[in-house]
């Protein structure tokens, strides 16, 4: 039985940023941060990247990920979900022998990860009973008194008991980050993954930023640089 395999799903059909996942951020193809990380780490016994895309494939070996099949077309779609490529990649290799006893879900789309990070959800996960272990961060504003716009252009509360309450007195909220997932293979889920049978690792939130349209692009590109600046005047 090996110990952990890293799975990073990356299709090759990114509609609001084409070829996303491949798309130069700051001199290097997004998905080379997460490849790049999951080996360093040194966590993994592999570290696979599953895409239906040749051009992503042959990126991905050159960063030093393994891209033993291309993903059937039939899982890419835009309403595939990352979960589906996961569970066929954990299938492919136990069916040609190989079995885990820890996966790790990395997405593509994760140039903030930390290895740090990755070890601390590994390492809490492996020394508990739960299913999985995975990045989170607080919310930058109380949940309690968000607000929805109605159909005539007016202010609803989703919450208007809370309206008269400070923000400092109101529990603070977690969303989950976007970044990796740890699942122990043995123990298995008896709740919804945002439940008890989940352990999160909470992130700053100057680490945590989807990417999904241009302007998250952008945003992430202004943050990374950023980063490095203060890391490099250390």
């Amino acid at each position: 039985m090996k110990k952990a395999v890293a799975i990073i799903p990356a299709r090759g059909g990114s509609k609001r940023i084409p070829r996303k996942n491949i798309k130069l951020f700051h001199g290097k193809p997004l998905i080379a941060y997460s490849i790049e990380i999951a080996l360093k780490s040194n966590l993994f016994d592999k570290v696979i990247v599953s895409t239906d895309d040749e051009e992503i494939a042959k990126i991905a070996v050159e960063y030093g990920a393994v891209v033993p099949f291309l993903r059937p077309k039939e899982l890419s779609d835009d309403y595939s979900s990352s979960g589906l490529a996961v569970n066929h990649a954990i299938d492919y290799l136990s069916n040609k022998g190989e079995k885990y006893n820890f996966v790790c879900t990395i997405y593509a789309t994760a140039p903030f990860l930390k290895e740090k990070y990755l070890i601390e959800g590994f390492e809490r996960l492996r020394n508990s009973d739960a299913h999985q272990s995975f990045g989170v961060t607080s919310m930058p504003f109380p949940i309690q008194r968000t607000f929805k716009i109605t159909s005539d252009k007016r202010c609803e509360m989703f919450f208007p008991e809370y309206f008269q309450t400070r923000s400092q007195d109101l529990e603070e909220a977690y969303q989950d980050a976007g970044q990796f997932y740890w699942e122990n293979l043995n123990n298995k889920f008896s709740d919804i993954p945002f439940g008890k049978d989940s352990i999160p690792i909470v992130l700053p939130r100057y680490l945590v930023q989807d990417i999904d349209t241009l302007e998250d692009w952008q945003r992430a590109e202004y943050m990374f640089e950023v980063i490095n600046k203060f890391k490099n005047e250390e």
